[in-house]
């Protein structure tokens, strides 16, 4: 079983499968073939995959073999009937990308639909692994652009006091981006939707924001559910009002296969401090606050708000190794006596039973298509392609 890994395209500085996961990915049976300067961007060299075992090809070598592993999906008219991809689809914004591998004969394997809740597929999940590392990134950002020192300092020349973030959204990214502003010496206060993140903030050194007649808007897989616009706007006003005097508001809010929400509107970035940063880490889906320009810094009403997109490329060796683990583990838990079998019984492919469904009700896992099918499981998809 041949196994490509391509070059990601320009401005993708990540790779999928680092070096040291060639030796696992050999003795699950697969023969690994690299891409030309795949792990440059990453600082992982040619020399370092052949050392561990890896070929070495041009892209046509690579992307012939028999299940390509990326990040982002290559273009579909490159493969072949019966190839095998496993990547980030994000179907639901790109239904068009499973039309394409349908037309094809393509089996599309989206990694971001790894149902996280199953705890065998917790080393799988690439989500929870590039969230955590966009989460610590966005913090250095905020710090970086922020004109005062972090922590509480006692100088003969006065004291310095502590600088304030508020991370919006506390899942798996703002969690991390607690941790790592309390790590700074920030006083940190944190919001969230779900009523039962107040004791995970604490635990991280937070400060849980609460807002009159919030309710655990949690869905059974562990994302948030979609919300009133009335309680949308008491959210962003409750949150906005603490924010007024931050030094740094980081935002996180996302939900799955859907637009990110407005959670700093135009009005409310006026109201805050001169100097004040905010950090959209939703830029890439249209951003958390409404003045947020994708792929750009930008100044407004005084404050800067950094929309750059992408925050685990910007620490792309180790997102790298990180994706690769999960990517490994889950390729090689596909591996049945030397063959590599898409079982309709695994509830990581195809997911869990309809009377506990782990991810989008109507929604199964990582399978999206197969040979040109969507399997019977994966009905809201049908409904959004067809």
């Amino acid at each position: 079983m041949r196994l490509g890994v391509l070059l990601e395209p320009e401005g993708e500085n990540r790779v999928a499968i680092v070096p040291n996961s060639i030796t696992k990915l050999s003795k699950a049976g697969f023969e690994v073939i690299v891409e030309f300067s795949a792990g440059a961007g990453s600082n992982y060299s040619d020399e370092q995959y052949v050392s561990k075992g890896a070929k070495l090809g041009h892209r046509d070598e690579a992307i012939a073999a028999d299940i390509l592993v990326t990040i982002h999906m290559p273009d579909v008219s490159e493969l072949n009937s019966g190839q095998i991809i496993a990547c980030v689809a994000d179907p639901f914004r790109h239904p068009d990308r499973v039309q394409q591998c349908m037309d094809n004969g393509i089996t599309l394997l989206s990694m971001d639909m790894i149902p996280r809740r199953l705890s065998r597929a917790q080393s799988m999940d690439v989500n929870s692994s590039q969230d955590n590392l966009a989460g610590y990134k966005a913090v250095l950002m905020g710090a970086d652009h922020i004109s005062k020192a972090i922590p509480m300092m006692t100088t003969s020349a006065g004291t310095v006091k502590p600088a304030k973030f508020v991370i919006m959204g506390s899942g798996v990214a703002g969690l991390q981006a607690i941790a790592t502003a309390k790590r700074l010496g920030a006083i940190v206060y944190a919001s969230d939707v779900r009523k039962s993140a107040a004791e995970q903030i604490e635990s991280v050194g937070g400060r849980f924001i609460e807002v009159e007649g919030m309710d655990d808007f949690e869905d059974e897989s562990g994302y948030a559910k979609p919300l009133t616009p009335e309680f949308i706007q008491k959210v962003n006003d409750t949150v906005c009002e603490v924010a007024k005097d931050a030094d740094v508001i980081v935002t996180t809010a996302r939900i799955f296969g859907r637009p990110a929400p407005i959670t700093v509107p135009k009005d409310a970035v006026s109201s805050f401090k001169d100097g004040a940063v905010i950090v959209d880490m939703n830029a890439d889906v249209g951003g958390n606050c409404e003045l947020t320009r994708p792929g750009e810094v930008v100044v407004e009403h005084g404050v800067t708000i950094v929309g750059i997109e992408n925050l685990p490329g910007t620490i792309a060796s180790t997102a790298s190794m990180l994706y690769s683990n999960n990517l490994t583990n889950f390729v090689s838990s596909l591996i049945q006596d030397g063959e590599l079998v898409l079982s309709m019984d695994d509830d990581v492919l195809v997911g869990a039973p309809e009377s506990s469904d782990f991810h989008v009700p109507g929604m199964g896992g990582v399978l999206v298509c197969s040979g040109g099918q969507i399997h019977e499981k994966q009905s809201r998809l049908a409904e959004v392609v067809n």
